[in-house]
């Protein structure tokens, strides 16, 4: 069971290639219409840890032997396509507003429909939960323990980066007072 398990990291690593590709697209937009890049200094460390967390799950796989239980595999797995279908609704709502890097044309509106009608952040919300279920399909345990707890870091940094910007430059404030970050509550659905 591990090469099945492999070629579904090898899926998700390929779409971070494609992901990258239109990041990039979508920022050179970006920067024709004036954009500006807000970094806090946590884009590299990002790039790393994301690189890193597909790797380790599969050398802990591999490495330390892990089980491979069914049952778990099975919930873990409808837990990352909930997480790619987040991903997706989340890049499609803003199109050629997504980014992987920060950067923010000042004078725009904020999105707020599709899913960031119900958190500020479905996207990472995704990337949370595809952290503890990616590496549980194969119960490596200890890759889903250390990246939950690097991107906690990762992403209060890089949310605080996100946040001042959109702040800044946009009308973000107004269009998400009272909004939750990730999880939906009654006053969101307005």
């Amino acid at each position: 069971m591990v090469t099945p398990y492999l070629g579904l990291l090898a899926v998700v690593g390929l779409e971070r290639v494609f992901e990258l590709w239109l990041s990039r697209r979508n920022a050179a937009r970006a920067f024709a219409r004036g954009g500006i890049e807000c970094d806090a200094g946590h884009y590299g460390f990002m790039r790393v840890l994301h690189t890193a967390f597909l790797v380790a799950c599969g050398a802990e796989v591999i490495w330390l032997d892990r089980a491979f239980h069914p049952a778990l595999a099975a919930v873990m797995l409808g837990a990352v396509a909930i997480a790619q279908a987040l991903r997706y609704w989340s890049i499609w709502t803003l199109g050629e507003r997504w980014n992987v890097r920060v950067i923010v044309v000042p004078g725009d509106s904020v999105v707020t429909r599709g899913p960031y009608r119900l958190v500020r952040h479905p996207n990472y919300l995704a990337v949370a939960i595809e952290g503890v279920a990616l590496p549980l399909v194969y119960t490596a345990w200890l890759t889903a323990l250390v990246f939950t707890i690097a991107n906690a870091v990762l992403l209060a940094v890089r949310i605080g980066c996100e946040e001042r910007a959109l702040a800044r430059y946009t009308d973000y404030e107004a269009a998400f007072a009272g909004r939750a970050r990730f999880l939906p509550t009654p006053a969101a659905r307005r």
